[in-house]
């Protein structure tokens, strides 16, 4: 009974782990980022407050779809309806990286402090690189060159970590990890 219990404590506290390194940047050997910064996600904000908020007004028409493998097919990103001309807005505080045309669509990139880089495509830039943003700012407007919902209107969103991939979604707030106890049919938990 007491290996049971020492079994499953040990099986929830590799779960907890695996979730939380799921959720962090690839590490050098010495603990550090890549660019020897620390990377949390959802740093810095209060509990129950958005670290990030939704650069556009309107429904999740794609979700996040990780691939297996960095050349696999998945969706690297969300894509949020809207319409043309639509104002899209900084998600959190940063400096622009890229504005340009990538494949055939107009990209912005913003570099947050927390190490976290996000991508807003298509957009018409009223942003250039190496300004300071803040949260909520206007940065361009909603076109329908290369739209992942072409012949409408969407914002493709996404956000990465070095070169890891993570739902832009799971930045809006800050994850809340529970662990249950495990119960045996008819026990107590």
């Amino acid at each position: 009974m007491a290996g049971s219990r020492i079994g499953a404590v040990a099986g929830a506290l590799t779960l907890a782990a695996a979730l939380t390194l799921t959720l962090a940047a690839p590490m050098a050997p010495d603990g550090a980022a890549p660019d020897g910064a620390s990377v949390t996600l959802g740093a810095g904000s209060a509990p129950g407050e958005a670290r990030y908020a939704m650069p556009l007004e309107g429904e999740v028409v794609a979700p996040f779809d990780d691939p297996d493998a960095p050349w696999a097919a998945g969706h690297r990103g969300v894509d949020i309806a809207g319409g043309l001309g639509m104002q899209v807005h900084a998600a959190a505080d940063g400096v622009v990286a890229f504005v340009g045309v990538v494949v055939d669509r107009p990209v912005i990139s913003i570099d947050h402090p927390d190490g976290i880089r996000t991508t807003y495509e298509p957009v018409a830039a009223l942003v250039e690189a190496g300004d300071a943003v803040v949260q909520g700012q206007p940065i361009g407007t909603l076109v329908d060159e290369g739209s992942h919902c072409a012949p409408a209107a969407c914002l493709h969103w996404g956000a990465r970590v070095g070169e890891d991939y993570v739902d832009p979604l799971s930045l809006l707030s800050d994850a809340v990890i529970r662990l249950y106890p495990l119960t045996r049919a008819g026990a107590p938990a």
